[in-house]
């Protein structure tokens, strides 16, 4: 059932109500977030029950769609508290809540049967007749395994009338669709309970029984290890072919990512879309976008499944693992009269280059010649939580994250 290309929804990560508000400004259609017990993100903010009260009210102000994350595979003794927590979320309605499990369906369908709900990713679907199934069960959405081509999505959008939610940025789980049980064995921490510990990205070495103490790295070359490593999914260059498959929803991973990377990389796929639609897509447009995304934390880029099976070129072979071009400086918390008020993360100096990062903005990049405190006294340093003010260019707005990059702040 082939249908013309639409904009598809861009889906974004909120660990917590900043995260959330950063994702919201720059451009994100819905945010995705959870409780703690029912999540599997336990160890990022989260939001308890008051929370997602206010942050669905927040939402629902702003044209914004809000989904509640339940997606555990709970045991026997969880049943009693997530029959609550539904109940709760038929109350406050969120636009949907994402699940994993079966028996959460059926809980669903006994205590809030007009909650929509999403099947995550954890479901493995990977076929036409998985996603059928959801859909005759009433789900509205399902969220496609990562390990998919875009043949393969073509041919489920053919087959299935549902909405298909995908990934297209953010850390890739080395195992299936991330249900793994590493963590659990490792660090007695379920990943499938939201504790994951990431224990795939530790360092590893083999060890042969009769030879204690002599450790060989499970895989070489001159780059390192990589047996478990796996970039970060990328897919800003591919935009274009993710909307023609016939994607509903662009997801951002990332709840457990500070508001640099939830700023940029929303940003950067806002812009994305919208530029495809508008027909003014481009190689410069690109390598901005590709600069800009170089700029948060990854662990180097891959385009995961989605036109091949992944190789060496998928590992990350850096030992230092995690990368990122610019710092965090500050938000801006106002304007006044041409200067911004900062809410300082980090120390700032007359005289660095500093980047805003505005939605709209090409080259953004300015040096500081000016910066007072609340009282109006010059400034030459300042520091992390301090308020200080200083002058901007006229695109920049409330909200906008401002950057610095790394080496520049070496001194």
């Amino acid at each position: 059932m082939s249908r013309p290309a639409q904009k598809p929804e861009l889906l974004a990560p909120a660990g917590d109500f900043e995260k959330l508000k950063t994702a919201v400004h720059y451009g994100a259609d819905a945010v995705y977030l959870g409780d703690s017990r029912f999540s599997l993100r336990a160890m990022t903010g989260n939001f308890d029950a008051d929370g997602i009260a206010g942050a669905i009210a927040w939402c629902r102000e702003r044209g914004v769609k809000t989904y509640v994350t339940a997606n555990i595979f709970p045991h026997n003794e969880d049943i009693p508290a997530l029959r609550q927590h539904i109940g709760l979320l038929g109350e406050l309605k969120p636009d949907a809540v994402v699940v994993s499990d079966a028996g959460t369906v059926g809980v669903i369908k006994e205590v809030a049967p007009r909650l929509p709900f999403h099947i995550s990713t954890q479901a493995n679907i990977t076929n036409w007749m998985s996603a059928r199934f959801w859909q005759d069960l009433g789900a509205s959405r399902i969220v496609l395994a990562r390990e998919l081509s875009l043949k393969e999505i073509r041919d489920i959008r053919q087959k299935a009338t549902l909405e298909l939610e995908a990934f297209v940025h953010g850390s890739i789980c080395i195992s299936y669709s991330g249900r793994c049980y590493l963590s659990s064995f490792m660090a007695d921490r379920s990943a499938n309970s939201g504790e994951c510990t990431n224990s795939c990205r530790w360092n590893y070495y083999l060890v042969e029984e009769k030879r204690p103490g002599e450790y060989f790295p499970i895989m070489e070359d001159d780059r390192g290890t990589y047996v478990m490593s796996s970039r970060d999914l990328c897919t800003i260059e591919h935009v274009p072919e993710l909307i023609e498959a016939g994607i509903d929803s662009f997801k951002i991973e990332g709840r457990m990512k500070g508001i640099n990377y939830v700023g940029g990389v929303v940003k950067s796929y806002r812009e994305a879309i919208d530029s495809h639609f508008a027909g003014d897509s481009g190689p410069v447009s690109q390598d901005r976008w590709l600069r800009e995304l170089d700029m948060v934390s990854s662990r180097g880029y891959t385009q995961g499944m989605y036109f091949s099976r992944p190789d060496s070129n998928d590992y990350n072979f850096d030992k230092s693992s995690y990368r990122m071009s610019h710092d965090l400086v500050g938000v801006v918390k106002e304007i006044v009269d041409g200067y911004a008020v900062i809410l300082l993360k980090s120390k700032l100096s007359i005289g660095d280059t500093i980047e805003f990062l505005s939605r709209g903005a090409g080259d953004s990049r300015v040096v500081l010649t000016e910066m007072v405190d609340e009282e109006g006294v010059q400034k030459t340093l300042g520091k992390n939580t301090e308020i200080v003010r200083i002058p901007v260019p006229p695109y920049v707005r409330p909200n906008d994250l401002i950057r610095r990059e790394k080496v520049a702040h070496a001194a």
